[in-house]
């Protein structure tokens, strides 16, 4: 059995390459997440992490190196395996919720879901699970407009999990909040991935939350090493 739910070995990454304009943004990285663990990433701005977590979700691909996940090594796979192994395999949270205005809550982590074919019925009871876990379960019917910040942010992060991924990856996910709604928010996530137990690489400038986490790794001029 595979007990490794994500590994990135060698990436590398380079952004105009061949021209004096090249930024070697990621120079051999490796990484790997076990399945259930929680792992900060840490770097500061313009360190390239934002692309660390696009190429491990699949969403871009590296100059060099391999991406697996669950066993599988996805790196030269076709377009349409990638968009299927993105929908059931990988979950994205980002700064910001990005969540659809015209939907409810609920109707926001139900779309994806009936994508990938599942009943409406149990996309339904998916949902109303998802957003109890996390606190709001009062506010399914809700729109984002009549959310505050952190329930439209606690919102995406169970939209992120309405199909069952084995990672999650997530791109500073409380950064737009106050400190006082980053913390509860946090500890929603905390309980939804643990609750879920799958694996998640959350990257944050909050040193308080990282240490709250299963490691903490630093990507600093395109390498990673451990905090």
């Amino acid at each position: 059995m595979n007990d490794v739910a994500l590994r990135l070995t060698g990436v590398t990454k380079t952004y105009n390459a061949g021209s004096p304009a090249a930024v070697e943004v990621l120079r051999g990285v490796d990484v790997s997440l076990a399945k259930g663990e929680i792992v900060a990433l840490v770097a500061p701005s313009g360190a390239g992490k934002s692309t660390l977590l696009h190429i491990a979700g699949l969403l871009d691909t590296p100059d060099d190196g391999t991406v697996e996940i669950a066993g599988t090594d996805l790196t030269g796979a076709p377009d349409r395996r990638r968009t299927l192994v993105r929908r059931d395999e990988v979950g994205f949270v980002y700064q910001f919720h990005h969540l659809l205005p015209e939907f409810s809550a609920q109707e926001n982590i139900v779309l994806p879901q009936l994508a990938a074919g599942i009943a409406r019925s149990d996309a339904d009871a998916r949902a109303r699970e998802l957003l109890e876990i996390v606190g709001i379960g009062t506010r399914a019917h809700h729109r984002p407009a009549a959310l505050s910040g952190g329930e439209q942010q606690r919102v995406a992060f169970c939209r992120a999990l309405a199909n069952r991924p084995s990672v999650l990856l997530a791109d500073e996910p409380t950064g737009n909040l106050d400190p006082a709604t980053s913390d509860t928010v946090f500890d929603a996530l905390m309980a939804l991935v643990r609750e879920t137990g799958l694996s998640a690489l959350i990257a944050t400038h909050n040193m308080d939350l990282a240490a709250r986490m299963d490691r903490r790794i630093r990507l600093d001029q395109g390498k990673l090493t451990a905090l």
